[in-house]
């Protein structure tokens, strides 16, 4: 039995697809990778977000590098609604089922990115209700959502 399937995402380019049913809770799969410190990062041309970069922030020092064809967990998609968490154990990072998830639902989780990260370089395309646009962590939509509630509010006043 495959566990997962790399396909296309209607969210965006390949996803990664649930092979087999997944319960509320369980681990499912390890997002594996280089490590580097984030030093290492700031100065390598590599992460320059000018293409896809597959970082993880591991801790205060450490950086996971997660292009790498051994992570199959790195075609996981974004979303503002999403059936995976993730969650540090023991030095490993972890995706995680937050709800059962049926054999062939695609995979995904919030990439959890602040608002503060010049947040217009990362679309989002999921598409869900609370969905704002950009690729930013839950507890950050609301400012994003009320800075474009006031530029449709002037708007209107304009016309």
């Amino acid at each position: 039995m495959t566990k997962f399937i790399r396909k296309k995402s209607g969210i965006n380019n390949w996803g990664l697809f649930a092979g087999q049913d997944f319960k509320k809770g369980d681990k499912v799969i390890e997002y594996k990778g280089k490590k580097y410190t984030h030093k290492q990062v700031e100065e390598d041309d590599r992460f320059d977000n000018s293409k896809a970069i597959y970082l993880f922030t591991l801790n205060k020092k450490t950086v996971l590098d997660g292009d790498t064809k051994s992570n199959t967990a790195k075609y996981i998609n974004h979303t503002c609604d999403p059936n995976c968490e993730v969650d540090i154990i023991r030095g490993k990072i972890w995706i995680l089922a937050i709800q059962d998830i049926k054999k062939g639902d695609e995979l995904s989780y919030d990439y959890g990115f602040g608002y503060d990260e010049d947040y217009k370089q990362f679309r989002c395309k999921c598409g869900s209700k609370n969905c704002c646009g950009y690729i930013v962590r839950d507890d950050q939509r609301w400012r994003i959502n009320r800075k474009f509630a006031k530029t449709k509010k002037a708007r209107i006043k304009r016309v």
